[in-house]
């Protein structure tokens, strides 16, 4: 397992290392094979002189890698977010505000990241630019075939996992963070989504994006968020035992495959004998959310309010799976929209009145683990029965990776995911999560678990 930001940049003040010693590390990384399909493109002359620059020493990243969703302007650059039909789009006048913030703490961007297009998956295939390969951010290189690494934010979790990158900068509007971190063995961050401006980054739904990053510990994420946010973070040194957490049944834990549930019922447990005190709830109230978005939801509407312009001019050119999703806004009324704002207010309100006293509340991040990236692979044309098996098994992969890291989304809460597998396992995340404005509380219980988990 790659070193984390933390260890490395107490190992650098001490003088054990410098930024440009670990900046060739992570270069080689990047060059290596289990990041074919990850920079778009790979930024190695400007990231060496970032790392360089005697300016950086005393900022909070030092000069240190970290990786940038194509997502996000970049000055001088074209933001194409995983499509072609951006890709003669004009430069960016200036940075996005969360590069801008990585970028004024001293975070020397090693590349853009490959991404799902325009964000709308969270498988994390790209049929116009390649999908990278799953890889597990805790014990390494995964066995057999190459498996999805998630998404949309596909890129900035495997250059997190592999060691090419610190910090990878991401958005999350149904998991799009928390589920590539699940799946590659690290640990990803959503904020609660007004904590950090999404401004100078293509939107999916303004009502449900955040921008967010994924690292390799707890203490990074921290203080990624502290960066991205312009914020501090409220420490707290309370033992695993003073905080209440609780564990919500029904949709949470439906359909768990078996390694996944294995993995979540004995993290749940070691945290029991480690003093924690862990309630079991129904949380009936998180049945509604498909009646509530039975008619597309804030990400098809907002999505294509965005896109119809493009999509009348290059609609052949999205990704199909993309597209139809798309579309399925334009078929959404005004007064659906209206509706859906007053249900989620409503919903959001009796959620957190039934979660109002817990600290935490404990989730698997995903039911499965990662798919064979050929059981879902795009279309090539070659096989059309072939062609319609995966993209029926792209459906069914996507609606459960994407079911309960969604949930926070819609309840514009935060949530942290990190690795609960051992070793000769694949990835498995356990979620932290909580409404919104309890940022620091799922921090610093996040703190904690993972304290406990790596002891195991």
């Amino acid at each position: 397992m790659a070193k984390d930001l933390d260890s490395t940049l107490r190992l650098l003040h001490a003088g054990g290392t410098t930024a440009t010693a670990e900046m060739e590390r992570c270069l080689d990384r990047a060059h290596a094979p289990e990041c074919q399909h990850v920079f778009t493109p790979l930024l190695a002359g400007q990231a060496a002189r970032e790392a360089a620059n005697p300016g950086q020493a005393h900022r909070p990243l030092a000069g240190l890698a970290v990786s940038v969703k194509e997502l996000f302007d970049m000055q001088g650059m074209t933001t194409r977010a995983g499509s072609t039909v951006l890709a003669e789009a004009p430069p960016a006048a200036c940075d996005a505000a969360a590069v801008q913030r990585l970028r004024g703490a001293g975070g020397a961007v090693i590349g853009r990241t490959q991404m799902v297009e325009f964000a709308f998956s969270g498988v994390g295939t790209n049929p116009h630019h390649g999908t990278p390969a799953a890889f597990d951010g805790r014990f390494g290189a995964l066995p057999g075939p190459a498996r999805v690494p998630g998404g949309s934010s596909s890129g900035a979790a495997v250059s997190v996992a592999t060691g090419a990158a610190f910090i990878g900068l991401g958005s999350d509007t149904g998991g799009s963070i928390r589920i590539p971190a699940a799946l590659c063995g690290i640990v990803g961050f959503k904020n609660t989504a007004r904590l950090v401006p999404t401004s100078g980054a293509v939107p999916l739904s303004t009502t449900l994006d955040t921008a967010c990053a994924m690292t390799r510990s707890v203490p990074d994420a921290v203080l990624a968020h502290e960066i991205l946010a312009a914020r501090r973070v409220t420490r707290s040194q309370a033992p695993l035992s003073a905080w209440r957490l609780a564990v919500p049944g029904g949709v949470f834990l439906e359909g768990l495959e078996p390694p996944v549930r294995s993995a979540f019922e004995r993290s749940v447990e070691q945290l029991r004998r480690a003093g924690a005190r862990i309630v079991e709830i129904e949380l009936p109230e998180v049945a509604q959310l498909s009646g509530l978005q039975a008619t597309g939801g804030f990400a098809a509407a907002e999505s294509y309010a965005w896109h119809r312009q493009h999509l009348a001019q290059s609609g052949p050119a999205y990704d199909p799976r993309v597209r139809g999703r798309i579309e399925r806004g334009a078929r959404m009324s005004a007064a659906d929209y209206i509706d859906l704002l007053h249900a989620r207010t409503a919903w959001i309100a009796q959620i957190e009145a039934a979660i109002a006293g817990f600290d935490a509340l404990l989730s698997p991040t995903v039911p499965i683990l990662a798919p064979l990236l050929a059981s879902v692979a795009p279309a090539d044309g070659t096989d059309p029965q072939q062609d319609a098996a995966r993209d029926a098994e792209f459906g069914r992969v996507n609606a459960l990776l994407l079911r309960n890291p969604s949930i926070v989304n819609m309840l514009d809460g935060c949530a942290l995911s990190l690795p609960c597998h051992q070793a000769g396992e694949l990835p498995v995340g356990l979620m932290l999560w909580h409404a919104a404005m309890h940022d620091d509380a799922v921090l610093n219980v996040g703190l904690r678990v993972e304290e406990q988990l790596q002891e195991s």
